[in-house]
């Protein structure tokens, strides 16, 4: 299999990996080629990863001096695959290509067209079906995937483990860039905050994901002795409270639909004394939660972090650990409480 992560993260990718059974076998900028250690078991799902962005399962590895050698060995492989399948809809074809790797994105294109060219002189049909892009959300889909190491270096599959992360499009309104996290982790999480919700944001100011839920209709409570700012600044759907978001809790009562939190705090505090209360306590529904490990193991975290005896794994379902394409140094994790709340 060939995993995809972001640049710069690929020993950690590695080290996730190995702890899942799997032995890498070559890396290279933003990605790890992997297969199972013989005779152990694999311990983690694709689903439960958390660097790898795409996945390529049996990818074939393509290698040629010139676009159209490569657009012809990539057609070559697709018209073969295709034998005894019919395409009737819109189906994923997407190139991708190491992005570090300056220039590449032209011979990307290229490869593209080529590519293009060729199947349409034998599948007109379903080459006008073709969609340039890997569907929104987590999951498996079956299309077609290229994903070029260097210029005459290419991986391609027919089938993909999409992770959920993708680069969102900024708001010129959003305080911070944070508000780029919290609109791809609603992609992971596969739903978003909705009108007459309910969100507490912990640690909210300047407001990046106060706004973000806001502008989906949702009604926030911005917990933090920070100021709020650009479109977080005094909207109307965000209430601020100046408060310490350590101290904070609801009303008697009161079950907010999600919990955001953001702090950059170390990591082992906040789940501690934020999020172990919170969901044994029944205070949310669905959470957003940022945790920051530039200071600490981040394969030692996650392993905590998947753990029986974790507020995760006990109280929440639909729990994911992603690192997203715009997290740095955090993890980002996303689910929904199970269970009636308990006080």
């Amino acid at each position: 299999m060939l995993f995809l992560c972001q640049h710069g993260f690929e020993t950690l990718l590695g080290g996730e990996l190995g702890g899942a059974g799997l032995t890498v076998a070559e890396t290279g900028s933003g990605w790890a080629r992997a297969e199972p250690v013989p005779g152990d078991a694999v311990t983690q799902s694709l689903g439960e990863l958390c660097f790898p962005h795409f996945t390529l399962a049996a990818p074939r590895d393509i290698a040629g001096p010139s676009v159209n050698a490569l657009a012809q060995q990539l057609a070559d492989y697709f018209l073969q695959s295709m034998q005894g399948e019919r395409i009737e809809a819109a189906w994923p074809c997407a190139f991708l290509g190491a992005a570090e790797v300056a220039g590449l994105g032209r011979r990307v294109g290229a490869v593209e067209k080529a590519f293009h060219e060729a199947v349409k002189k034998r599948l007109a049909r379903v080459d006008r079906l073709a969609v340039p892009d890997v569907p929104r959300g987590a999951g498996p889909t079956r299309g077609l995937f290229v994903f070029f190491a260097d210029f005459g270096r290419a991986f391609v599959a027919r089938e993909l483990w999409r992770g959920g992360q993708r680069r969102m499009a900024d708001d010129p309104q959003a305080p911070s860039r944070s508000y780029l996290k919290v609109e791809e982790a609603y992609v992971v999480l596969g739903v978003e905050p909705a009108p007459g919700e309910t969100v507490c944001d912990l640690g909210a100011a300047p407001g990046g994901w106060s706004y973000s839920a806001a502008r989906h209709g949702a009604r926030v409570v911005a917990v933090d002795n920070g100021p709020l700012k650009g479109g977080a600044f005094d909207h109307p759907l965000i209430e601020h409270r100046l408060e310490d978001a350590f101290r904070f809790a609801p009303a008697d009562g009161l079950v907010f639909d999600w919990l955001f939190c953001d702090l950059v705090e170390e990591p082992h505090h906040v789940v501690q004394n934020i999020v172990r209360p919170w969901l044994a306590r029944g205070w949310c529904r669905r959470f957003v939660i940022n945790l920051k490990f530039g200071r600490t193991d981040p394969l030692g975290l996650l392993r905590e972090l998947r753990a029986k005896d974790s507020p995760f794994a006990t109280h929440a379902a639909n729990f994911r650990i992603r690192h997203l394409y715009h997290d740095r140094e955090e993890f980002t994790l996303v689910g929904n409480l199970t269970g009636r709340p308990r006080t």
